[in-house]
């Protein structure tokens, strides 16, 4: 068990600070009960922090602000690895990824294929939502961020501030990803993806 916990911990430390993990990312280091006792021994020495039931990350700190909370995306990631699905960022969280908006919600929103969960940590809470599965059509690709960023901002609310911003945000690769999985968006965003994306001039 030992042997376990060791190879657990170099694992850990080779992902580097800020990794958040469950039990499944060790399945490979041994079995179950193994892993869980090495995690829970590793938590006690404060090696790594538990976030939730079977979530676990290795903290970064600060020198003036301490013990820095999980980034969001990787404890999402986490829960998606875990349970073998996918996720996608959404509402203001997206909006706040492209920088669309300076809002930093407290409520974290990401769309799920899988069972939907709630993560609370400090004041932070993650949400997975269930969603349908042309909304998870583009997860994984900033251009999913994209779609679910302006259907927060809503169609009224879109300025050509927000357009230009995306223009700038995004590489020609992923204008040209985005131009094809306009496809998977509303019909009233699928022009506006495609004047981003450089194909103004293209059929929506």
């Amino acid at each position: 068990m030992q042997d376990t916990e060791q190879a657990i911990l170099r694992r850990i430390r080779g992902s580097g600070k800020g990794w958040c993990f469950t039990p499944t990312d060790f399945a490979d280091l041994g079995e179950p009960p193994a892993v869980w006792t090495a995690l829970h021994r590793l938590t006690q020495r404060s090696i790594i922090r538990r976030l939730a039931q079977g979530l676990y990350d290795f903290p970064k700190t600060h020198a003036e602000l301490g013990t820095l909370s999980p980034d969001p995306e990787a404890v999402a990631r986490a829960v998606a690895r875990g349970r073998s699905i996918r996720v996608q960022p959404a509402g203001a969280y997206a909006a706040n990824l492209l920088g669309l908006s300076e809002q930093v919600p407290a409520r974290i929103v990401f769309l799920t294929d899988g069972a939907p969960r709630r993560i609370r940590f400090e004041n932070q809470e993650i949400v997975l939502r269930r969603t349908t599965p042309r909304n998870m059509e583009t997860a994984g690709r900033i251009s999913g961020t994209v779609i679910q960023a302006l259907r927060y901002i809503r169609k009224e609310r879109i300025t050509p501030a927000h357009r230009q911003t995306l223009a700038r945000r995004l590489n020609a690769a992923e204008k040209k990803q985005l131009f094809k999985d306009r496809l998977y968006a509303p019909d009233w965003m699928r022009r506006l993806l495609a004047e981003i994306s450089g194909e103004g001039g293209a059929h929506a």
